[in-house]
């Protein structure tokens, strides 16, 4: 690629790269990728109510979210090459232009098929979003910017999942769910305008062939097939023939785009970059930061709606504290970020995000806002030192011209770190959800004491010998009880999980090598 970083200045991208129009410009990046990143989530609470108005199918509704995935999944990877293809202003306007009109096109569907091949379009444009904007922080930023670069990107990249469900809520409660895809019609068009206006030209490399078509349809299958499978896993069974099949696509996908990007001379994606030791220790990191992300803002919902019984306005004002928890911590974070070593901050990050997820491992059936309030502030103050530090230490040293395929690289791990976590919650949430509801059926029966007072059963239901599960009143009394203590099990088993995960990043400390503070001198100056 030939655009150079902005310590330099013999090209477009680095003449005003103090300028207020280049922050100007920044921030309309960051509008369109906050937008995106929302826009699933604001759907997500709202997929019943959709569902329902268009007739589709229970067991269908989940792939308009699925579709989505898999398209911006798809698309992550490619930002590199378009990147130098088309330049960071044009691929910009193009991906806000498409997402904004894939947008109007969900809300005007009366059917399932239309509204599923306009959620991938969707889903497409806004995969490129995410990397082009964490790309621009080293494209276009001097180093004495780019710590303030990526807190704004990085509080809107884990801010978007925190707020979406009270926003998802709230639209759908006050107006209709065509609305949760008109909402982005305004700002979609603002980003545009002032993507276009704003941000420099420059930055094409008019050489840049175009991609092996072979590899990109091995990616494409690879990883649809992979998060398909992830996804009927927990309800069909990890050993279960479709599962067996879609997952063994997917691998021998990926050892066929591996061996092809080898061999390649302008290969689709920079595998070589691996070979980079705090490129890939960061890549880890983003990966597991992907689990815990994506897995706790699925978790609480899920805890909230079932064991709880709240809908989805009040879900998210609870969920809120994880947002407001970022705020506070990203000038923390930009202060420590610019006199302390990203290795240690990072390794505070990720045992400050264990605790916080830890945290959730003890929550009982009565366990609401008050208790969850801890646990979200820690782990929201976490998020932001385990996205900025790690961030840099990733990217932060690469040549310009290698930065876009690393970005790509970078974020594609966080959202496979998410779809693998929620595929392995879902694995424990119901997959082990029935074992789990015999087992506390059988301590039931045998009479156990913490049993009884736990399901909240009165004395007249027990004798010396148990309960009698098997009479039909006491059975419907009891069972959805059961089903939600199984619920709260497994959720704290998942918390658990997560939390273990998480601890596991501070492993990979020892393998980066000592990183300056982000007030040094820059690892681009010439």
């Amino acid at each position: 690629m030939s655009v150079e970083p902005a310590a330099r200045h013999g090209d477009g991208l680095a003449s005003e790269a103090t300028s207020w129009r280049l922050f100007a410009g920044f921030g309309a990046m960051c509008l369109a990728m906050f937008m995106a990143i929302l826009d699933i989530q604001i759907v997500a609470t709202s997929l019943p109510t959709i569902q329902a108005q268009l007739a589709i199918a229970p067991e269908d509704a989940s792939w308009m979210q699925t579709a989505y995935l898999i398209a911006e999944i798809v698309a992550i990877p490619l930002t590199g090459f378009l990147l130098r293809r088309f330049g960071l202003r044009w691929l910009f306007g193009t991906a806000v232009l498409a997402f904004t009109l894939a947008s109007c096109g969900c809300a005007a569907s009366q059917s399932f098929a239309p509204l599923v091949a306009w959620r991938v379009v969707q889903g497409f444009a806004g995969g490129t979003l995410i990397p082009s904007v964490f790309a621009a922080v080293f494209l276009l930023f001097p180093e004495r910017h780019q710590t303030a670069a990526t807190t704004i990107a990085g509080v809107l990249a884990v801010l978007a999942p925190t707020v979406g469900p009270i926003f998802g809520g709230w639209i759908t409660g006050t107006y209709s769910w065509h609305w949760l895809f008109l909402v982005n019609v305004a700002p979609g068009v603002l980003a545009v305008i002032g993507g276009l206006a704003l941000l420099p030209g420059g930055g094409r490399d008019r050489e840049t062939g175009w991609p092996d078509p072979v590899a990109v349809v091995l990616l494409a299958g690879g990883l649809a097939a992979l998060v398909i499978g992830l996804k009927e896993a927990p309800h069909r069974g990890w050993g279960s023939a479709p599962v067996t099949l879609l997952l063994a696509l997917s691998a021998g996908a990926g050892a066929g785009l591996f061996a092809r990007c080898r061999r390649a001379t302008q290969p689709l994606l920079d595998l070589s970059l691996l070979r980079d030791r705090d490129f890939a220790v960061g890549s880890a990191f983003s990966f597991l930061l992907g689990i815990a992300l994506f897995g706790s803002v699925y978790l609480m919902p899920v805890f909230l709606a079932y064991v709880r019984g709240h809908d989805a306005l009040e879900i998210g004002r609870i969920m809120l504290a994880t947002g407001l928890a970022q705020l506070v911590a990203a000038p923390v974070a930009v202060f420590l970020e610019r006199r302390v070593d990203a290795r240690w901050l990072s390794a505070f990050g990720f045992a400050l995000l264990a605790l916080g997820c830890g945290l959730g491992a003890f929550q009982s059936a009565e366990t609401d806002a008050a208790e969850m309030l801890l646990p979200q502030l820690l782990r929201g103050a976490a998020f932001m030192f385990c996205l900025l530090p790690p961030t840099r230490l990733a990217l932060g040293h690469l040549p310009a011209a290698r930065v876009a395929d690393a970005s790509a690289l970078f974020n594609l791990m966080r959202n496979l770190g998410g779809a693998i976590g929620i595929a392995a919650i879902d694995t424990i949430l119901y997959g082990l959800g029935p074992s789990y509801g015999q087992a506390i059926a059988e301590r039931l029966k045998a009479g156990d004491a913490q049993t009884l007072a736990t399901l909240r059963l009165p004395d007249f239901f027990t004798s010396g010998s148990g309960v009698t599960i098997g009479d039909h009143a006491l059975h419907s009394l009891v069972e959805p009880r059961i089903r939600v203590l199984a619920l709260v099990e497994t959720t704290d088993l998942a918390w658990a999980l997560i939390a273990a995960l998480t601890a596991a990043a501070l492993c990979l400390v020892p393998l980066l090598r000592a990183s300056p503070p982000a007030s040094g001198p820059s690892p681009h100056a010439a």
